[in-house]
């Protein structure tokens, strides 16, 4: 039986809908590390001047080139036994970033023998991700382009102009980092060299949706027909 007539799409124009994904690797460039320090008293008073005497070490390791100080974030607390209050807590948190890792395993030796609650990191970042982006984007425009062309030839016609383009990479640029952490409350200043604490590579990642006219609707058309008879 004859195929029915095949009429146009979307006010007489078929589209081409695809999607894309791009990524690219670079090796980081600068680190993240967070630390806390606690210190325990049966007051209030006597845990931050317990603490206050810990952090002094703190800071004078932190004084040195490459390495920012993000936030300092200060916490006092009741510690409780069930119901009873037996005493009193006080917390500093820092969040650094390593500007300069050539000394970052002479850093973190430093710091963990200044006794943290706990060290986490080193949490790896670029500090410039715009050109990884952009390269990334690039590659999921052309996975997009060739994909809908891969459509068109397969139904006789040509790809027709770009419609639109939706970016759905996500709001930090779709970046994954594959990182270690280090949990450690270790003997002052040991070596680190052995934990192999080197800059890993981040993943930048871009994704597309892309729409496109589709050209030669005739040809397409006559196929399509020719496929139903």
């Amino acid at each position: 039986m004859p195929g029915r007539p095949v009429t146009g799409w979307l006010g007489g124009m078929a589209e081409v809908v695809t999607s894309g994904t791009g990524e690219v690797e670079r090796i980081a460039d600068r680190a993240q590390l967070q630390l806390r320090y606690t210190a325990t008293a049966k007051d209030r008073s006597g845990a931050v001047a317990t603490l206050s005497a810990r952090i002094a070490k703190v800071e004078r390791v932190l004084e040195r080139p490459g390495v920012e100080i993000r936030t300092r974030r200060l916490s006092v607390h009741d510690t409780w036994d069930g119901k009873r209050r037996n005493g009193a807590a006080a917390d500093q948190f820092y969040l650094l970033r390593i500007t300069e890792l050539g000394g970052l395993d002479d850093l973190i030796g430093e710091l963990i023998g200044t006794e943290p609650t706990t060290l986490d990191g080193p949490n790896w970042e670029l500090a410039q991700d715009a050109e990884a982006r952009r390269e990334a984007q690039r590659l999921a425009v052309h996975e997009a382009m060739a994909t809908a062309r891969g459509y068109t030839d397969a139904l006789g016609g040509q790809l027709g102009p770009l419609v639109r383009i939706t970016d759905e990479s996500g709001p930090a640029g779709a970046a994954s980092v594959r990182h270690m952490a280090l949990r450690s409350s270790a003997p002052a200043g040991p070596s680190v060299a052995e934990l192999n604490l080197e800059p890993q590579s981040i993943t930048v990642a871009a994704r597309c949706t892309a729409t496109w006219e589709f050209a030669d609707q005739g040809s397409w058309s006559t196929a399509t027909r020719q496929a139903t008879e």
